[in-house]
């Protein structure tokens, strides 16, 4: 187990009740985003020994919230149908989460795809963890011994069918300096790649070519590949699919792949095709928050660079990924912009990059 894990493994929680609540938004990619946020109740203070019994101080209450980024809509259609979570209990943070290994999260119907697994998964445990941190009277920050610092984002974006630049133009028009992660595709034509790097803004290449199942799909595209790795030099290129025609493209190019998709605990990053340079670090894909941890700590102890990633969080989940990000890779290309970044409408009156450090006085909110 992980010495972050550690820190946090013995915290007693006491769960009274759980409830949910959902949310639904359009965004900029064009879809109507629809998440759950995971809402655990139980008393203001847990005195130590309440785990093994012991019954704390119930006059007041704390609420723990997590948000569940599954993305097919049908899932949070069932969810709704469910009844609420009978997770009622005195646990240490630990025992809580050993607890949910024996918990079906899709009791109406299985999931559209196994990745939702693990982000309803991650949902039920953040809440845990934001509810255990709360009636303990610490903040994440103090818990795991880490100062928060101000955290650097990029806006993610797809430039639309057929593509044009107008939303990156807008975006840098009310926010210059903005720095980006973009969709190539092969509609994407060389006026529209020389157009893109001549703003010198674009960080992350996200070529999605591990996807499988999803309207995202990208077939590896050689020339497409070819193209950006020499138009782009300096960017980060996440995800590409490596075949037998586009694996010499990274040749002695390596340290510029990042991985996403496929990551959600050590072991998948030790079966990458190379040890990595850059990680994407999306904590829902990762289901616990001890394999979250144990990855960080793998990274760290290899000079390993990460950064953040968002899914569309429409709730506190947005908060959590940049809570994240400020703790453990405040400096790099973190995809966790603001919300107001992906409505379909440039927004006035956004926080610019780099967000301030945030206070994080208490569980895993910002403030």
């Amino acid at each position: 187990m992980s010495d972050l894990f550690d820190a946090v493994a013995d915290l007693p929680l006491a769960v009274e009740s759980t409830d949910r609540t959902r949310r639904e938004r359009d965004t900029s990619s064009g879809f109507v985003r629809t998440t759950t946020t995971f809402h655990l109740t139980g008393p203001e203070r847990v005195e130590v020994g309440a785990a093994d019994g012991a019954h704390p101080d119930r006059d007041e209450q704390h609420v723990g919230r997590g948000e569940d980024v599954t993305y097919d809509t049908e899932d949070h259609d069932a969810l709704a149908e469910a009844p609420a979570l009978d997770l009622a209990g005195e646990y240490t943070f630990a025992s809580f989460s050993a607890r949910l290994d024996d918990v079906d999260l899709f009791p109406t119907k299985p999931p559209e795809r196994e990745t939702a697994r693990h982000y309803r998964r991650w949902a039920v445990e953040s809440a845990a963890l934001d509810l255990a941190l709360r009636q303990n009277d610490l903040s994440l920050a103090t818990a795991l011994g880490r100062e928060p610092e101000p955290v650097r984002f990029v806006v993610s974006t797809r430039l639309g069918d057929p593509p044009t630049t107008a939303r990156v133009a807008s975006v840098l028009d009310a926010y210059p300096g903005t720095e980006f992660k973009l969709d190539p595709t092969p509609a994407w034509t060389d006026e529209v790649v020389e157009a893109v790097a001549a703003t010198d803004a674009v960080r992350i290449l996200d070529l999605k070519g591990l996807y499988e199942g999803t309207e995202v799909d990208a077939e590896p595209d050689p020339a497409l590949y070819e193209r950006l790795l020499s138009t782009f030099p300096e960017a980060v290129f996440e995800d590409p699919a490596l075949t037998a025609e586009t694996r010499p493209l990274f040749d002695g190019a390596e340290e510029r792949v990042s991985w996403d998709y496929p990551i959600t605990g050590v072991a998948s990053v030790e079966a990458l095709p190379f040890e990595p340079s850059w990680l994407n670090i999306k904590p829902s894909r990762f289901g616990t928050v001890a394999s979250l941890f144990e990855t960080i700590e793998w990274a760290e102890e290899r000079d390993v660079s990460l950064y953040g990633g968002g899914q569309f969080e429409l709730g506190v989940g947005r908060e959590h990924v940049q809570l994240l990000a400020s703790l453990f890779y405040p400096d790099g290309p973190n995809d966790v912009a603001p919300g107001g970044y992906n409505d379909p409408d440039v927004s006035s009156g956004l926080p610019t990059s780099p967000l301030d450090a945030p206070e994080n006085e208490l569980g895993l909110s910002w403030i």
